[in-house]
C-alpha cells in the first residue's frame, strides 16, 4: 500500500537506527541524524500539532508516518504528488491521480497541490475510515499503541512498519510533541465516538457530560460547545443528548419540511432532532413571546 522509493540516503540511516546497525561501531550513521529528517520535522511539526488538537491523531506518529513514507519529502511520489503519506486512490477519491509501481505496478496513488493538502487529508482518511476507529481511544501519549495499531489495522503491508514508527519516534523524540496544546483529561477518561448526521459532527452525552468537557475532548472552547447547541451558561446535559461540535444550519436538509410538534417536545428538542438553528427556527416560524407553539401545531423547517 505504501510507497517505497526512498533513496539510498534513507536507506543507510533506517540500517543504522535497526538493532543490527547499532551493533556495527565502525558505522558512522550509528546513533546520528538525519539533518534532512531534522529539517522535516522543523517544516511541517506545527502541522502536526495542530492536527493532534483538531483530530486527536498523535503529532509523533503523522511526523513518523510522514518522515517514513515520503523519505523526509525526498520521494519521487512525495516530489511530484505531494503525497506525504502514500495513500492510494481507492474508490472515494476524485481528485487528481497518479501513477507508481508499489505492492503492484503501476497503482493509483492520490495527487495533492501542496504537502498541506496531503496532510489534512492523511488527518482526514484516519478519522473517517471505521477501520481506524480503535485507535482514537487511545491515550493521545499512546504512540507504541498507535503504530501497533496502524500495522494491525492494515494501515501498511510491511511487517515492520510499526518498529520502524517507534524507532523513528524515539530517535527524534517526536514524543515530545504529543499532547502540546491538548487541553487536560480526567485520569481513566473515556472517549466519545464521535457521529454524523445532517453532515454535521455529533456525539450522544454520557452521564457526568459537560459542555466544558466535551470541548477539551476535541480541542473546542466551552462557549463553543454552548453555541453550537443552543445552551445557556450552566445548562446542564443530559444523558442521550446530542451534542454538535460544529454550528448547526439555518435550515434542515431535505426532504424534511416540517415537523408536528409533540407534547413535552420544545423547541430546543426539534433544532437538535434536525440540526437547525434555535433562532433560525423560531424566526421561520415567527415565534415570540406573544406567539408561542402548542402541541399539534406544524412548524416549518426550512
Amino acid at each position: 500500500m505504501r510507497f517505497r522509493r526512498i533513496c539510498f540516503l534513507f536507506c543507510l540511516w533506517a540500517f543504522a537506527a535497526s538493532p543490527l546497525g547499532a551493533q556495527s561501531k565502525s558505522n558512522p550513521f550509528v546513533q546520528s541524524k538525519n539533518p534532512l529528517y531534522i529539517e522535516y520535522i522543523r517544516k511541517y511539526k506545527d502541522i502536526a500539532i495542530e492536527h493532534q488538537k483538531k483530530y486527536r491523531i498523535p503529532a509523533s506518529i503523522t511526523l513518523a508516518q510522514g518522515l517514513i513514507e515520503s523519505g523526509a519529502g525526498n520521494s519521487e511520489l512525495a516530489k511530484m504528488s505531494n503525497n506525504h503519506f502514500g495513500i492510494k486512490c481507492h474508490n472515494s477519491w476524485e481528485g487528481k491521480k497518479v501513477y507508481h509501481d508499489d505492492d503492484a505496478k503501476g497503482e493509483c496513488f492520490r495527487k495533492y497541490k501542496n504537502p498541506k493538502e496531503s496532510y489534512e487529508d492523511h488527518a482526514l482518511f484516519l478519522t473517517k475510515s471505521p477501520r481506524y476507529a480503535s485507535l482514537f481511544k487511545l491515550d493521545i501519549g499512546d504512540y507504541k499503541g498507535w503504530a501497533h495499531g496502524l500495522k494491525r489495522c492494515g494501515y501498511a503491508t510491511d511487517k515492520t512498519y510499526a518498529s520502524k514508527l517507534i524507532q523513528t519516534i524515539e530517535l527524534y523524540g517526536l514524543h515530545r510533541y504529543d499532547g502540546k496544546g491538548m487541553p487536560r483529561l480526567p485520569k481513566n477518561y473515556e472517549f466519545h465516538d464521535m457521529e454524523s448526521q445532517w453532515g454535521l459532527p455529533y456525539i450522544v452525552a454520557r452521564e457526568g457530560d459537560s459542555p466544558k468537557l466535551i470541548a477539551r475532548e476535541f480541542g473546542l472552547y466551552g462557549y463553543q460547545i454552548r453555541q453550537f447547541n443552543d445552551l445557556l451558561r450552566g445548562t446542564k446535559l443530559k444523558e442521550g443528548d446530542i451534542v454538535y461540535l460544529k454550528a448547526k444550519r439555518k435550515k434542515a436538509k431535505k426532504p424534511n419540511t416540517t415537523h408536528t410538534l409533540a407534547a413535552e417536545e420544545s423547541l430546543h428538542d426539534v433544532s437538535q432532532q434536525y440540526g437547525i438553528k434555535l433562532k433560525s427556527l423560531m424566526q421561520r416560524n415567527k415565534i415570540s413571546s406573544d406567539n408561542t407553539p402548542q402541541p399539534g401545531d406544524v412548524l416549518r423547517l426550512r
